[in-house]
């Protein structure tokens, strides 16, 4: 050590300075503690992630695989290549299925979500009116009812002597009535409205939820400018909802891709062909012909067209929504 002498002749020890980290060390310190939280991080997300892909992953990697063979479940596979693919393209019957699908798009997503904000617009501005709340609860009681029990009871509703021919001929219709089930014309549209009917009360909780959030000043500001009910819509709640509008569309067009159970119950795809959807084409194939490999193949198909459809409409929702 090295000393320093004063004028006064006594000898001192200079001040000792703080030893200096290097920067390196310092941003080297820093990266390591957030790695630490980030594998942290993973191991909260760990046990989803492993029940993911125990139920999730793995059977649909084996899908995948059986996507590429002729099997029919108990014989040996053969490889097929992409045989199965094509077949979605030029089979009739699968051809069919994907268009009735995109039919009930028009049932289950276009149609409640036009009604859900006509409604949203009529409750929005009746709101202080006594029995609102209860007209919420009765729109999204469908959504809290098991689908099968709600094709039970359509199936009864569409009967030779259900309500709906009932109340035709109620009104003098005889003519019009008919077992609309069984009707090879109206069998798909009857399924159709029951997921109109499934779906408006769920669109119409979304939009009331996103109408809660708009500044009530908005509304002050434009009747102050004379601003009809029509105008305070379009300009106003409608460019406000297009977050909800997504997020509704995503839900009911994704049930409308996947149904099954609805068809499964009130018509087994017929009568005919003319209600088969792709997922009723996917287990007829697997448990009933034994084409295990062209329902693979059915199943892929369909997780592609709702990927790419989720894709299309996460577009339109707002940035800072997403």
């Amino acid at each position: 050590m090295t000393v320093t002498a004063h004028k006064d002749g006594q000898a001192v020890a200079p001040a000792v300075r703080p030893a200096v980290r290097p920067a390196g060390a310092v941003r080297s310190g820093r990266a390591g503690r957030r790695r630490k939280r980030s594998l942290v991080a993973y191991l909260y997300v760990l046990p989803a992630f492993l029940v993911f892909a125990v139920f999730l992953g793995w059977p649909f990697i084996q899908t995948v695989q059986y996507s590429f063979y002729d099997w029919d479940g108990l014989s040996p596979a053969t490889w097929a290549g992409f045989a199965n693919y094509v077949s979605v393209f030029t089979d009739t019957a699968l051809r069919g299925a994907f268009g009735h699908a995109l039919i009930l798009m028009v049932f289950y997503a276009v149609i409640p979500v036009v009604l859900a904000l006509f409604l949203t617009a009529l409750i929005s501005r009746a709101n202080a009116l006594r029995g609102m709340s209860a007209f919420r609860t009765v729109l999204f009681l469908p959504q809290v009812i098991a689908s099968v029990v709600v094709a039970t009871i359509w199936v009864s509703i569409y009967s030779q002597d259900g309500l709906v021919n009932e109340t035709l001929r109620f009104l003098g219709l005889d003519g019009l009535a008919r077992v609309w089930l069984g009707d090879y014309a109206f069998a798909l549209p009857a399924i159709g409205f029951v997921g109109t009917w499934l779906n408006i009360g769920l669109c119409v909780v979304l939009f009331l939820s996103g109408v809660g959030n708009i500044q009530p000043e908005l509304f002050e500001a434009a009747r102050l400018d004379g601003a009809g009910a029509a105008r305070e819509f379009f300009s106003i709640t409608l460019p406000a909802l297009r977050g909800q509008i997504a997020v509704a569309l995503t839900l009911t067009i994704v049930s409308a891709l996947k149904t099954f159970d609805l068809v499964y119950v009130t018509t087994g795809g017929g009568p005919g062909t003319s209600t088969t959807v792709p997922a009723y084409e996917a287990y007829n194939r697997a448990f009933n012909t034994g084409q295990v490999g062209s329902a693979a193949a059915v199943a892929i198909a369909l997780t592609l067209v709702i990927m790419v459809v989720t894709a299309l409409i996460s577009r339109i929702q707002p940035k800072d929504v997403q």
